[in-house]
Parts: structure tokens; sequence; C-alpha cells
């Protein structure tokens, strides 16, 4: 701010308590007095500081994840940084251990303004490398007479995709 006075130079002071780094309104308050001691009516100024910028998410761990079919998926989770600090970031989930596919984890964070982060998805792929598991029927060694018939008692299969034909 500047004065002007008839005496000449004028000194014009501010005090304020502008603080940047914490959303607020603020006040800056200016004086001025002339070399005879008087004071002019002092002049204030709101100063708003906001938050017009958006969290970023970053994923924890690997993106895209493979896990074995029937396996257990624990995500590794995200975290997102942000102008006015700690920002919690919340998920969603299609992911199913028990059908192999293709699924996603949508991340999303908000920060105190109303600030949304452009969401971030981590692919998690199910996939079944296990082979099956075959069992027989009976005993393993028959012993058949020459020329008798031979009746297979068979066998079966365990897979964790499901039922499978032996």
């Amino acid at each position: 701010a500047t004065a002007t006075d008839l005496s000449g130079d004028i000194t014009v002071t501010s005090t304020s308590t502008v603080d940047t780094s914490v959303v607020g309104s603020y006040t800056v308050t200016y004086t001025a007095t002339d070399s005879s001691s008087n004071e002019a009516t002092a002049v204030t100024r709101t100063v708003n500081v906001v938050d017009t910028t958006a969290p970023v998410i970053s994923i924890t761990g690997d993106n895209p994840v493979t896990i074995e079919l029937g396996a257990t998926y624990t995500d590794e989770g995200a975290t997102a940084t942000d102008l006015s600090g700690d920002i919690t970031v919340t998920s969603t989930s299609t992911v199913d251990t028990d059908i192999v596919g293709s699924y996603t984890v949508t991340y999303t964070a908000t920060d105190a303004s109303g600030n949304q982060a452009t969401a971030v998805v981590r692919t998690v792929n199910v996939v079944d490398t296990t082979a099956p598991v075959i069992t027989l029927t009976g005993d393993a060694t028959e012993t058949v007479e020459l020329g008798d018939t031979y009746t297979d008692e068979g066998a079966t299969a365990t897979d964790l995709s499901g039922d499978i034909t032996v």
C-alpha cells in the first residue's frame, strides 16, 4: 500500500496473519503516520488462502498383480499426497479369486477442500496354473488272467477350476 500526505514522506506499515500453509481467510492491516504523528485510518486487505490442487494417488506394490485361483488376495493399497496434508485413500474392488479372470481395484481420494484425485486402477489377474490331481479308483496294480475281460475301475480328478473329465 502507499500513502500521500502534504508533509512529504510517509511510512506505511503492515501487520499480517497470513499463513499460506493453512487454508483460510486472513487480514492484512495497513497503517500510515506522517512526520507530525498524524495517523491515517487503517486499511485492510482480505487474503483468502485456497486449495484448488487435487491429491495425487500412488499405488503401493505391483500393478498388475497375478494371483493363483483360490488363493487369498490381500490388496497392498495406495497412498495420496496433497498440499493440505494427509489424505485417506478409499478403494473399491471386484476381485473374485474363485473365478479365473481380470479384475480391478479402483482407488479414489478427496482432500479437505473437496478436490478429487484422478482415480487410479490396479489390475488383478486371477490365473489357474495348478495342474489337476488324478486319483485312481481301485488298486494301482491289477492282475487279469489271460483271455479274461478287464474292467477298468477308472479314476477321478480334482482341480481348482471345478469339474474336469478324466
